[in-house]
């Protein structure tokens, strides 16, 4: 029987008592006069204002879910919903539950994901602070596009449908606000089909402020964006940085620079140098955390990093490290003659540094590259055992519902 519904319509609730009747009243009008065979389903998230009451008394389906957070009540929607597809949306009175023709329909085209698009479909005066009109959502967005080549142009759109095996396939794990980039970053990562379709947004009739805290969550989104792009997160930046310090060691090695009265000596070689090391641990953290990513399943294994990963083998890291290594002794083993020709007296500084600083950085990079290669012989040893994370338990419809 389960088997028999098409769609679930969810809706992640917390105290929404006064616009939560209205709301499924709405949805249920959209199955009735669609011919949809669906559900209208609550996931709420511990109510106490009535909501639980108003849920049952309109006949939806009442699932409560006990581990609090936006992301943990609609995941747990998600895994107790009986529909072939989900369309997700919030119950505060922002979105209009009877126009969900256009999100179905995508679906039964073939989309995977289809997300609403607020920005084309129209933003009601006083439905979005400015600071998320104009800076956070516009902001977030872009890098996500930038970050994952996404086609989601409203990343944080509450109103999105999408086939439920697929999004559960992807194993969404965020419990807070997130909740709405992790599942647009696995899909576009994953390779799922994505579409948009213009929805509009109205002011909620909440009359309370939202559940939603501006730099707290953006800061969490932003922050999800950066972990799930090593690239931009560490390799991008040092890149950038190891060639700006090459280029500078290159520059200042031979004797100290003058540029509009400004003089660059040693003491600016040292920070070259600096940039060297720094910025080639940040690539190697960027190769860290795609083996990683790619051993556990969160991100596919893409050719560059393959080609990359071919190359970087325990032997070649070691043979490449060591002779950095020796390099780097060796250039040392000069300086300690250069003052022993000077009965170790005292010497210039400026020719000495120029000799220590680049032998410190050659013998720094020669440990960081034979280092790296064994730890990352370790992330690619597989393990025997099974895998130790679960999707939790499904969670507990209430017990009292309306025949």
């Amino acid at each position: 029987m389960s088997r028999a519904v098409e769609l679930s319509i969810v809706m992640p609730c917390l105290n929404e008592a006064r616009t939560l009747g209205e709301c499924i009243r709405s949805a249920q009008s959209f199955l009735a006069t669609s011919g949809v065979r669906g559900e209208v389903l609550v996931a709420d998230n511990g109510s106490d204002d009535g909501s639980q009451a108003a849920a049952r008394a309109l006949g939806a389906r009442l699932v409560d879910i006990p581990e609090r957070g936006y992301g943990s009540a609609l995941l747990g929607g998600i895994r107790a919903a009986r529909g072939t597809f989900v369309i997700m949306a919030d119950c505060d009175g922002s979105y209009d539950f009877a126009r969900l023709a256009p999100f179905l329909r995508r679906l039964r085209d073939g989309a995977d994901l289809v997300m609403g698009n607020r920005f084309t479909g129209g933003i009601a005066p006083g439905a979005m602070p400015a600071l998320h009109r104009y800076l956070g959502n516009p902001v977030l967005s872009s890098l996500g596009r930038v970050f994952f080549r996404s086609p989601c142009r409203d990343f944080h759109c509450g109103l999105r449908g999408f086939r439920r095996d697929a999004i559960l396939d992807l194993d969404l794990q965020a419990p807070g606000m997130e909740f709405a980039s992790e599942m647009v970053v696995k899909a576009t990562i994953r390779g799922l089909k994505i579409a948009e379709v213009p929805t509009t947004l109205s002011p909620d009739g909440r009359g309370r402020p939202s559940h939603l805290r501006s730099w707290r969550d953006g800061w969490r989104h932003l922050r999800f964006l950066l972990l799930f792009s090593p690239r931009w997160l560490f390799f991008y930046p040092g890149f950038l940085l190891f060639l700006a310090g090459i280029a500078g060691m290159a520059w200042l090695l031979p004797t100290g620079r003058m540029v509009g009265g400004v003089g660059f000596d040693i003491d600016t070689l040292f920070y070259a140098s600096l940039a060297v090391v720094v910025g080639s641990q940040s690539m190697l953290f960027w190769l860290f955390a795609r083996i990683y990513g790619a051993r556990e399943g969160i991100v596919p294994a893409g050719s560059h990093y393959r080609a990359v990963a071919s190359v970087f083998t325990l032997e070649a890291g070691l043979i490449c490290g060591g002779a950095l290594l020796l390099a780097g002794i060796a250039l040392g083993g000069y300086a300690v003659s250069f003052w022993n020709a000077s009965d170790f007296g005292a010497l210039s500084a400026s020719r000495a540094m120029r000799l220590v600083i680049p032998s410190g950085t050659l013998i720094l990079l020669g440990f960081q590259i034979a280092s790296s290669a064994f730890f990352i012989s370790v992330l690619e040893i597989r393990s025997t055992r099974g895998p130790q994370g679960s999707q939790g338990a499904p969670p507990r419809e209430a017990e009292s519902k309306a025949a």
